[in-house]
């Protein structure tokens, strides 16, 4: 008996490293916890966060990464960045989207619309990866979503306690930030970069961002209204595809709410009624019958 108790401990103890083994054996560091105004069951958007992200990613990443699963009207609907309709009717047309075909048959360019979807980068992903040296750079439509770490036990058991689930947008601003020299003795392949938090620590990746590289609005005193920094413009901009990756975030969180009152009130309901019904059967539940 003892022997089997020894074993089964044995077995969940390998089970519950395993994530953490994992990930040092693909030479990634853990990023390190983010504080997000998104996070947890009452969690909502920054809108001014949001609105600096999306300008880090108009100057800086859409070169390489599209956004083809958001439309331009998404920028002004409530729970995102909220732009004026004008504003977002005016940075539409400055795309040019392919439509058609017209009269003739053909496909044409025409200015965008805020129905529109924002165009693709690059026109498939053979042209991206010629233009990135092999290397294809993901769409930011669900990435956040779609990048996540293990923090290995007992970590994940308080995250599931806490409801913590901003793991993709930790990682991401701590792979903006892991760009270092490389350490003596390590060689990396032609058109790669060493960064701490990506497995393997080569990426095709550039580091992207520098400091000052991204203008934000000024306000009334003539300064920015947070730093204008490579951790700043991470955080913004990894917000930015957070809420692309989930733009009714705050619409869930409220519903889900408004269900859990619903099911405490209904639960008092049933109880109640359980309680007179028995009450006026004696007590016996067979008596009900």
């Amino acid at each position: 008996m003892k022997k089997t108790t020894l074993l089964i401990a044995g077995a969940i103890a390998a089970f519950l490293s395993a994530p953490v083994a994992a990930f040092a054996a693909e030479g990634g560091a853990t990023p390190p916890r983010q504080s997000w105004s998104f996070a947890g069951p009452f969690g909502t958007y920054d809108r001014a966060q949001l609105q600096r992200g999306f300008k880090v990613y108009k100057e800086v990443c859409a070169a390489c990464h599209s956004l083809s699963m958001v439309s331009f009207r998404n920028l002004a609907q409530p729970g995102g960045p909220e732009f004026s309709r004008g504003q977002v009717e005016a940075l539409a047309a400055t795309y040019q989207v392919t439509d058609g075909p017209n009269d003739a048959g053909e496909m044409f360019q025409r200015p965008g619309r805020p129905a529109d979807k924002f165009p693709k980068a690059f026109p498939n992903e053979n042209a991206a990866r010629a233009a990135n040296g092999g290397a294809y750079p993901p769409d930011f439509s669900v990435l956040a979503k779609a990048r996540t770490y293990s923090r290995g036990f007992p970590w994940f058991i308080l995250d599931a306690v806490t409801q913590y689930q901003e793991h993709g947008p930790d990682y991401i601003v701590a792979l903006l930030n892991g760009y270092v020299e490389p350490p003596a003795g390590v060689t990396l392949a032609p058109g790669q970069h060493y960064n701490l938090y990506m497995p393997g620590n080569a990426i095709a990746m550039a580091k992207p961002l520098s400091d000052g590289q991204v203008e934000y609005p000024k306000g009334q005193d003539g300064r920015a209204p947070v730093p204008e920094t490579v951790a700043q413009y991470a955080k913004d901009v990894t917000a930015f595809m957070m809420w692309a990756a989930e733009p009714h975030m705050e619409a869930r969180k409220q519903m889900g709410f408004k269900v859990i009152i619903f099911l405490i009130v209904f639960a008092g309901l049933l109880y109640f009624t359980k309680k007179k019904i028995w009450a006026r059967a004696g007590g016996d539940p067979a008596s009900v019958a």
